[in-house]
């Protein structure tokens, strides 16, 4: 059954719940979840609606719920199997990382898509660190993806994940290199990779947007009330002599009645250089006789 086939009124409801559910999930995973049980009484032989209440449940921490939520929607036709790594996640969350190992190695693990093929070798690492197989942890993620050059949409949760291995298994150097590269990628800041590398390499990272915080606030304090932050008070020159304007004040309400754009432009005087006589060249004088006119001109042959 599909959300368009519901009734138009009971569909808006429903549909409702689901963007809420959708809008929450990664800020506040408890509304969501609830949104999305909303959802499921309202529609519960919807695959979509069994899927998203499995998301918002796994999202929610409610591994069982999760788990029998999107098994509900693979048999409703609407889960497929790009959710195999969160089932395999919620075994282990209950405690069967038997079960999870079963997933990852069920033929549906092959024709995932390569975002899924790597979140299932994350979730694949935690179960064999959750046996106490910490080598076999660091060996699950050395996949050609932790070797492209390039940012992938996994690369974050890849790096941070094999730093993490690395460190339980007490190789703190390559794990501080990992969390470096995980901290580059993360953008976003969604992991804590860049302390992770500090706490390894015995740094303090100092808030800096704080401390400037906390100095504009100190200088805003200290300015009266009554003068504006973005105003400062400039003292005037001592003994500044009055300069004289270059421009003449024009009054565009004289009572000659000429609009302020009647302006009268005058030709500048013409620029006078005194050159003494002494050094002034000497030419000769030459007096040009003056052509005659057409009229004065005599005929031509005399």
């Amino acid at each position: 059954m599909e959300l368009r086939t519901l009734p138009k009124e009971l569909a808006a409801k429903v549909a409702r719940h689901l963007v809420m559910a959708g809008r929450l999930a990664e800020e506040e995973p408890e509304q969501s979840y609830r949104h999305a049980k909303a959802a499921r009484r309202l529609a519960s032989r919807v695959g979509i609606v069994r899927e998203a209440a499995g998301i918002a449940a796994y999202h929610a921490g409610e591994w069982a719920e999760a788990l029998a939520e999107l098994r509900a929607a693979r048999r409703l036709g609407a889960g497929d199997d790009s959710y195999l790594p969160v089932m395999a996640d919620c075994e282990r969350g209950l405690g069967r990382p038997e079960r999870a190992l079963d997933l990852v190695k069920s033929p549906e693990a092959a024709k995932l898509d390569p975002m899924g093929r790597v979140e299932l070798r994350i979730v694949e690492s935690g179960v064999r660190r959750d046996l106490g197989q910490i080598d076999a942890a660091v060996v699950t993620l050395q996949i050609p993806e932790l070797r492209d050059r390039r940012l992938r949409p996994w690369s974050v949760r890849l790096f941070y994940a094999y730093a993490d291995a690395l460190a339980e298994a007490g190789r703190e150097a390559e794990a501080s290199d990992w969390f470096a590269r995980a901290a580059a990628a993360d953008r976003d800041g969604d992991t804590d990779a860049a302390e992770r590398y500090a706490e390894l390499e015995g740094l303090h990272i100092l808030d800096t947007e704080e401390d400037e915080t906390e100095e504009d606030d100190t200088e805003n304090d200290a300015l009266p009330e009554d003068e504006p932050a973005d105003e400062p008070q400039v003292a005037p020159p001592a003994e500044a002599e009055p300069v004289a304007a270059t421009v003449p004040e024009v009054d565009a309400t004289a009572e000659s009645g000429a609009a302020a754009t009647d302006i009268e432009f005058k030709p500048a005087e013409p620029e006078v250089l005194d050159t003494p006589e002494d050094d002034a060249p000497k030419a000769p004088v030459v007096f040009l006789e003056p052509k005659p006119t057409d009229e004065e001109q005599p005929p031509p042959g005399e």
